[in-house]
């Protein structure tokens, strides 16, 4: 507790920046959803840090390599995921929050708190494992019925990969028969969470546009009080990572989002307008970056 104190962690911590995550299971859209509000929020003026649920280079090879000889018992494999998120979190969410920029996140820790639970993990153990993260600004979850993320899921992508489809677990030799089921208990798990972590639902069953409008309604009411850095950047400029040059400093360099998004022509983009992304398929998930 004294170092989480020492070092400036803790669910309960406050930064000068905002943090907006979103959640939910593959093929809920939330992805889409965020890139949408990213864009927006970016033609408003204000400094945004975009991350997502990747695998650290502290961590991944060791992860693959387990993964690929199926040596991770559910316990390992949460402890090995929850390694590979703190690496992330400190050296690529935190610097951007002190600054006081706004961070996007697709995926978060209840991303883990779902698939570790639903691998046989004891909750109150795995929230603990990952009590060093601050609870975010604002947490989305995108609830859609099983049978839409499922299909989606299916149609875009050719075979499933073995973790990804839970058959470590022993659900069902058939691996799109497990992923049915292992996405049916991670759901459960997302459904549970959403009163004791405050997370707010979003029906991911509507249009994009009416998704859109709520994201930026519930967004905008969080941040009427935010005061952007001196630093911040301006109206039309993306902030990326260069993990390259600032995994160790958190430091950022600007691109014009202009020459990225060039369907977003004023700072009143319509959401139709906006550029198309892929299905939510969570290709860069690292529960899912190994056979």
């Amino acid at each position: 507790m004294a170092l989480k104190k020492i070092r400036g962690l803790g669910l309960t911590k406050k930064y000068p920046g905002r943090l907006i995550i979103v959640e939910g299971c593959d093929g809920s859209g939330k992805s889409t959803q965020l890139h949408l509000l990213r864009v927006w929020l970016e033609h408003q003026g204000f400094p945004v840090f975009f991350t997502e649920w990747n695998s650290s280079e502290l961590v991944n090879a060791a992860t693959r390599r387990a993964k690929k000889k199926n040596l991770l018992t559910p316990t390992t494999f949460s402890l090995i995921h929850a390694c590979d998120f703190a690496d992330r979190y400190e050296k690529i969410i935190l610097p951007p929050l002190r600054a006081g920029y706004i961070v996007l996140a697709d995926r978060y820790v209840y991303t883990a708190y779902a698939r570790d639970v639903a691998r046989g993990c004891d909750p109150d153990w795995v929230r603990n494992l990952y009590s060093f993260a601050v609870k975010p600004t604002l947490g989305f979850y995108f609830h859609a019925p099983l049978e839409v993320s499922v299909s989606r899921i299916l149609v875009g992508r050719p075979t499933l990969k073995y973790h990804e489809a839970g058959m470590d677990l022993d659900l069902s030799p058939d691996p799109v028969e497990s992923f049915k089921i292992f996405q049916g208990i991670i759901k459960k798990q997302y459904d549970s969470m959403v009163k004791p972590e405050k997370l707010t639902r979003i029906d991911a069953t509507r249009s994009i546009t009416v998704m859109q409008d709520e994201m930026r309604a519930l967004t905008a009411d969080k941040l009427a009080d935010y005061v952007p850095p001196d630093n911040s950047p301006g109206p039309g400029v993306r902030i990326t990572h260069d993990p390259d040059l600032n995994d160790l400093r958190g430091e950022s360099h600007f691109e014009d989002v202009e020459d990225l998004d060039e369907t977003a022509d004023d700072m009143e983009m319509d959401v139709d307008e906006a550029p198309e992304v892929p299905l939510d398929t969570d290709e860069s998930s690292d529960y899912s970056s190994a056979p």
